[in-house]
């Protein structure tokens, strides 16, 4: 490989890490794998994550940066995993999806969380971290890491023979971009526009109805939320004045398909420009009446087991906050509990079910694998996991072992099933409960059901980690 300009090392950030987890991190060479080499491409999040569990597992590892040389339209320091929106990881509360996440996330041996508790802010019951601190560290153990090898370059092209992650992150384009849509068949999406996805436990089920346009059988696929005249004009009304996310300058000159256009700006067009668009009523009966409904929302399940329901053609530049109020004004959905709220922004990620393998390589190249907001995951610690674990699989790749992968019952699992599962209309998706199975479990109320699921992943993911360790140190 030709050489190029490495980062000076930095001090060990080790000694600002709690005693009581510093000896695991030093722990390299799990299993005695000696004179094994991989390559990371990105010092985000999940190329940190990757770089760092490979090297603990006695890898040497090329960590290759486009920093500071060259950076992309939202980054601004040079340092790693740089947090380019909120400084904020989400809540830490276990019986949450983001804490419990986070948890199992620790029990796999991040590099990232071990960091944000030694620059914590106080932010309530979530865990949020003064920003340039954590990337500042971070940076600094990975330089520090006797394994890792800095390189800064910007990498253009793919070795398919060199054991590699991809972790470059939401807004890579150019020639890797080329080269990388060229390895997955085209399958490479440069914007996301996503419609909010709801939890099924928080529809009113007696508001609502199933139905597939022009069949009658009560019995279709859609749940639709029928609107009359009155409560249609007046949620036109609300669309039409609603707070939107104000765009990044480089998003700004992107041009909408038709069919992407945004449900607030399609209340703009006109009065009934909606009920001749996604909230069309044609071929719809409202079984209570025997009447077509004036205007009608139709939800799509989202996963096999109809947990998640999709708010089909509701791509939307709302504010979070302002989706949670405005779509609530929908009938049906007075409660709705928002697994992902809608977003349309630019954002690089592959169409994975149709692209990645279970361990997370690419279908026609088993030697790559992609991590991080590629994959279709969404958020910090979402991308980090999947570092983490596209490193653990390319390990045992490298052994010819068979996929090992965190059970679906855990969150971590539960997301890989979420992008790699056949899915048609695939959108990136963030951690919620309703991606884990509880079978036919019944629960008095919500937080049972939550704390069931929390104590399960955390067993689940237990034992993953624990075969996993055996299964390596006979490799």
């Amino acid at each position: 490989m030709q050489q190029y300009t490495v980062f000076e090392k930095g001090k060990d950030a080790l000694a600002l890490l709690p005693e009581r987890r510093v000896r695991l991190q030093r722990e390299c060479g799990i299993g005695g794998i000696l004179d094994k080499k991989a390559t990371v491409i990105g010092a985000g999040l999940a190329g940190c994550e990757a770089a760092w569990t490979l090297a603990k597992f006695g890898y040497k590892v090329t960590l290759a940066e486009m920093k500071p040389k060259k950076k992309s339209p939202a980054h601004s320091s040079d340092m790693f995993s740089e947090l380019v929106c909120s400084n904020s990881f989400k809540s830490d509360k276990i019986t949450t999806a983001s804490g419990l996440l986070k948890e199992e996330m620790r029990i796999m041996g991040s590099l990232l969380l071990e960091i944000a508790e030694t620059c914590r802010v106080s932010a309530g019951g979530a865990l949020a971290v003064d920003r340039n601190l954590f990337s500042k560290r971070v940076t600094e153990q990975v330089l520090s890491n006797k394994n890792i090898s800095v390189v800064c370059k910007e990498v253009t092209t793919i070795d398919t023979k060199c054991p590699s992650v991809i972790a470059t992150g939401p807004l890579t384009e150019g020639e890797f971009a080329r080269s990388l849509s060229e390895k997955t068949g085209g399958l490479l999406s440069f914007y996301d526009a996503a419609s909010p996805v709801l939890t099924a436990e928080s529809i009113d089920f007696d508001r609502v109805f199933f139905a597939d346009r022009y069949d009658y059988s009560g019995k279709g696929d859609y749940l639709n939320c029928y609107f009359n005249k009155n409560e249609y004009e007046n949620f036109q009304s609300e669309l039409m004045s609603a707070k939107t996310v104000e765009k990044a300058e480089f998003e700004k000159d992107k041009k909408l398909y038709e069919g992407c256009v945004p449900i607030e700006m399609l209340a703009k067009r006109g009065l009934d420009t909606m009920r001749y668009g996604p909230l069309k009523p044609v071929g719809l009966v409202d079984p209570k009446t025997g009447k077509r409904p004036w205007a009608a929302v139709q939800l799509r399940k989202e996963d096999l087991n109809g947990n998640l329901y999709n708010m089909v053609g509701f791509q939307t530049n709302l504010l979070f906050g302002e989706q949670k109020r405005i779509f609530r004004m929908i009938p049906g959905l007075g409660n709705a509990e928002f697994a992902r709220y809608g977003v349309m922004h630019r954002n690089s990620f592959l169409h994975s079910p149709a692209v990645l393998n279970k361990n997370l390589s690419l279908m026609k190249n088993k030697n790559i694998f992609i991590a991080g907001q590629l994959t279709g995951v969404e958020g910090y610690m979402e991308s980090a996991m999947t570092g983490m674990v596209a490193a653990r699989n390319l390990i045992l790749s490298d052994f010819e072992k068979t996929v090992f992968t965190p059970s679906n019952k855990t969150m971590s699992g539960a997301l890989i099933d979420y992008i790699t599962t056949e899915n048609a209309s695939f959108q990136p998706m963030g951690a919620n409960m309703g991606l884990i199975q509880t079978e036919n479990c019944e629960f008095k109320n919500k937080e049972q059901k939550r704390l069931f699921i929390s104590k399960t992943a955390v067993k689940k993911m237990t034992e993953y980690v624990n075969d996993y360790n055996e299964l390596i140190s006979k490799a």
